[in-house]
Formats: C-alpha cells, structure tokens, sequence
C-alpha cells in the first residue's frame, strides 16, 4: 500500500466508511501481528492486542498527522502498544505462564540443556533474545527492509543487521536454515 493509499483509507476512517478501516487491515494484518508477536511471544496476547491495533487506529483516524513512512507509523503504534503490555504485566507473572506451559525461561537455559535435532520452530524462537527474536519476525515475517526495521525501531540500520545476524547464527545452529 503506497502513502497515498494509506491517506485515503485514513479519509475514508474520518468520513465513517469503515471499509478504509477494512482495507489497512487487509494490508497489514501479518506485519502487526508478528511485530507484537515478536514482543510479548505469546499467541494469545499477541491477537488480542493485534485486535486492539485496528480498534486504535480506528479511534486515532480522527487526528492522525501522516508525515513519514505510514508502515514505521504502524509499526511503531503496535510495537509501543505491546511493550505497554510486557510494563503492565510484571514480569514474574510471564515467567509463572512459562512455567505452568512447562517451557523453561530462556533466560535460565544453560547451553548443554540445548539439544540440537528435533526441536520446534517455538523453542528454536524462544532461544533467541527479545530484540533478535523482533527481528526476524518483522524481516522476515512481515517482509519488511532492514532500513524499515530501523526506521519503526529507531535503532541503527547496523545494529538491526547483526541483530539478525546473529539470530540466523543461533537458529542455525539448532538446525534452521
């Protein structure tokens, strides 16, 4: 979707046709869901905040000043939206969720507890940092550039590389190509 797309489903969001609404959706539905994915990495937090998105954006329609990239914009909406997730719910509530799913933190995994072989694409995920992890997903989930990434990230376009570097590093390693 261009900008000027973009604009126009805004226009037609401010003037009640909710088919504008229906058209960035349709857009953008994939890169918002695993840019927050890519934060919280719980599925049902993630559709339920994706949902919460497309209601925001609906509701800021109204009083949205487009400037630059529309796609960082909404990148960084979702993105800030389930960091404000992850802040609201304490920490020691995600690791009981682990816990009870039986998956053990990342954070407390020792490298000999790593078993190379058969291992899921979620735990491979989950061996990953948050920040790698956001990386990957937005690249190559969402498809976007690694200057978009930068750009909706506000970080380095060389930092995003070695990010995902080394994250394509660590899934190799696991068996992942």
């Amino acid at each position: 979707m261009t900008q000027e797309q973009f604009k126009s489903c805004i226009e037609r969001i401010r003037c009640g046709d909710q088919n504008g609404l229906k058209d960035i959706y349709d857009e953008y539905l994939g890169v918002i869901y695993s840019t927050i994915y890519g934060v919280v990495n719980q599925r049902e937090n993630a559709e339920d905040l994706t949902q919460e998105f497309f209601v925001k954006i609906y509701t800021m329609a109204p009083t949205m000043e487009l400037k630059d990239s529309h796609k960082s914009f909404l990148v960084t909406i979702a993105r800030n939206m389930a960091i404000d997730f992850i802040r609201k719910h304490s920490r020691m509530s995600l690791v009981d969720d682990f816990t009870e799913a039986g998956i053990e933190p990342v954070a407390t995994q020792k490298p000999e507890d790593e078993v190379i072989g058969d291992i899921t694409i979620k735990e491979a995920l989950d061996s990953l940092s948050e920040k790698e992890r956001q990386v990957v997903s937005m690249k190559i989930l969402s498809e976007m550039t690694f200057q978009e990434i930068a750009d909706a990230l506000a970080t380095p376009l060389g930092t995003i590389t070695w990010r995902y570097q080394e994250a394509i590093k660590k899934l190799r390693r696991l068996g992942y190509e």
